[in-house]
């Protein structure tokens, strides 16, 4: 059976690994890290001497981005969220053959449960993809999402009764969520980096939420962004087209024109910015 080879471009040291564990010790935490996984050691190898890619794939590995912000007003030493507040979360998937986004937001709800949603967003998506039995590579910048699940505080959380050792735990039905998610992806690898850098995955999820909560801000309603399918044909390195996302549930008619324009912004504003291609 033919091996995997790992082409870690830019890393703690740079070189091409036949296993992921290998590869992910040397992008894990490296801010601007650039990999990706061939069939071939010709092809990892022609990677390693092209030019400069945003981490991207079209062979086997998924990679995907998540992210969660919120605009707290109360965000200064004894400040809380505010019901006001906007927040959203977004992700990004690159599978082989085309590239799903999708962002929502909500009111009042901090960093951190934004950043919960995403992971479980992207990950749910992934399973409505029938791809959870993929080799896939989610980056985050939220180490309170990646300690929760690598350090093992998860597990500690569900023998208490989804309690911490100091009593209550935030965003518990959350996290509940992704315990029980997280058994359906065997070959799951979870990288951080650092957020607001540049890495371009982090970048497109930052702005996608951000988009959406100024959507929000000016409709004065919580907003589904969901974006586009990149459809990319089977050796295509860029994508071709943009096609709608999935149908979400529709507000009431007296409603509907305000979202409407609200999502019409978010897309125009993204296509200027040429978010729907490739870097």
């Amino acid at each position: 059976m033919m091996g995997k080879y790992y082409a870690v471009r830019k890393g703690q040291h740079p070189g091409i690994y036949t296993s992921w564990p290998e590869a992910q010790k040397e992008v894990s935490g490296y801010s601007g890290a650039e990999f990706k996984g061939f069939n071939t050691e010709a092809e990892a190898k022609e990677f390693m001497g092209g030019p400069k890619p945003v981490v991207s794939n079209n062979h086997d590995m998924i990679v995907g981005y998540t992210d969660g912000g919120t605009r707290n007003s109360g965000n200064v030493k004894g400040g809380h969220v505010k019901a006001s507040d906007p927040a959203a979360w977004a992700y990004r998937l690159e599978l082989p053959h085309e590239v799903l986004s999708d962002s929502a937001g909500e009111w009042g709800a901090t960093n951190n449960r934004m950043e919960i949603m995403a992971f479980i967003k992207a990950l749910e998506e992934l399973i409505a993809q029938n791809q959870q039995k993929s080799d896939i590579t989610l980056v985050l910048d939220s180490k309170y999402v990646l300690d929760a699940i690598n350090k093992g505080w998860l597990k500690g959380w569900q023998k208490r009764g989804w309690r911490r050792s100091g009593g209550e735990l935030m965003n518990a039905e959350l996290w509940q969520k992704v315990s029980q998610l997280l058994p359906q992806f065997p070959k799951l690898s979870l990288v951080w980096t650092k957020g607001h850098a540049d890495n371009q995955g982090n970048i497109f999820v930052d702005t996608l939420l951000n988009k959406t909560m100024d959507a929000m801000v000016k409709s004065g309603r919580p907003v589904r962004a969901e974006t586009a399918a990149e459809h990319k044909p089977a050796n295509a390195s860029t994508a071709k087209s943009a096609q709608p996302a999935k149908n979400t549930k529709r507000p009431e008619p007296k409603q509907q024109k305000k979202v409407d324009q609200s999502v019409s912004d978010i897309q125009k504003a993204l296509e200027q910015l040429d978010l729907f291609k490739n870097p």
